[in-house]
């Protein structure tokens, strides 16, 4: 009799969590199940990931498969310690009607006590579609107002053990107020389930498409507003865009250039909604003429300013 190394037929270390053992059993039945695979020996896969998760899902019989020890090799010829079997009740079964394959000597001399019976009644795998994920690029005005969206997305098709892509057409509505990294669930729009057990779904990830002018940071908004020195140093009041429609800003006097603004509630809706941050950037106009370079000769005079004076300081430069 050849020993079966359950771990490394599910690809899970002996410290695996019951979800991992689940989680990788349902991987490779899908993945060999003779219904849709066309591996070599997938047949022969399935039982083995089958008799692997029988015996690892079940608390008793896993700690029971692991009191045989680590140390041996996946096919080495083995036999059970005398008298092993008697420490452990399995008489009673605890078997699923799940599998449709004959169990190997080597379960069968582990965990069975009548040796003879070790056919499962043929009943059909079942398994749920696995769920898929894609991403849809929005523009930001399409976050804000909410928007129905026909999109083509490449899905994988499992057919046959072979992975084919097909171009699915969906309308996808885009809810009002979705941010950056967000998911939309398409129930039923995932990959097809086998024996008739219904489809997983599809999760939308939102990609906000560059935007030449705003800048989105979960559901606040960030624009940057150019004003003149006058604007900065005499205050005034500006009509500024916003992704709900133009509004007026007053700007203080005396502002700086790198100063934030915030106009509350005109970031993308929600509960509570974003707010829009306005950062202040001074333009200096070019002096094209001489009129216009005689009054830079002017502010220089009558301005006692040195916007270096801090650095100046600190460097010590005359």
């Amino acid at each position: 009799m050849q020993y079966k190394d359950y771990y490394k037929i599910l690809g899970v270390s002996r410290q695996a969590t019951p979800d991992e053992i689940k989680r990788a059993y349902r991987q490779l039945a899908r993945r060999y199940h003779p219904d849709v695979s066309k591996q070599p020996n997938a047949e022969q896969h399935f039982k083995e990931v089958g008799e692997a998760y029988e015996v690892l899902k079940d608390p008793q019989k896993r700690v029971a498969y692991d009191q045989l020890g680590s140390p041996w090799r996946a096919d080495q010829d083995f036999q059970p310690p005398p008298g092993w079997q008697s420490h452990f009740d399995f008489t009673n079964g605890g078997f699923s009607d799940t599998y449709s394959f004959d169990f190997n000597d080597f379960f069968s001399t582990l965990f069975r006590s009548s040796p003879q019976s070790t056919h499962y009644h043929d009943q059909s795998f079942h398994t749920q579609g696995e769920d898929q994920q894609a991403k849809i690029t929005i523009t930001l005005e399409e976050a804000y107002h909410g928007a129905i969206r026909l999109v083509q997305l490449p899905i994988p098709i499992h057919r046959k053990g072979i992975v084919q892509t097909k171009t699915r057409t969906l309308n996808v509505k885009i809810p009002a107020g979705v941010i950056h990294g967000q998911k939309i669930r398409l129930a039923g729009q995932g990959l097809e389930g086998i024996g008739g057990v219904a489809q997983g779904d599809l999760y939308l990830e939102i990609e906000f498409q560059p935007h030449r002018f705003y800048r989105a940071q979960d559901r606040d908004i960030y624009l940057t507003l150019p004003i003149t020195p006058w604007e900065s140093a005499l205050g005034s009041t500006i009509a500024v865009p916003t992704l709900g429609g133009q509004v007026e800003l007053k700007i203080p006097a005396d502002s700086q250039s790198g100063q934030q603004l915030r106009l509350k509630g005109r970031g993308l809706p929600g509960h509570p909604p974003g707010d829009q941050y306005i950062i202040l950037q001074m333009v200096t106009p070019l002096a094209h003429s001489e009129a216009e370079r005689a009054l830079y000769h002017q502010m220089a005079e009558k301005f006692a300013f040195n916007p270096r004076h801090d650095l100046n300081q600190f460097f010590r430069v005359e």
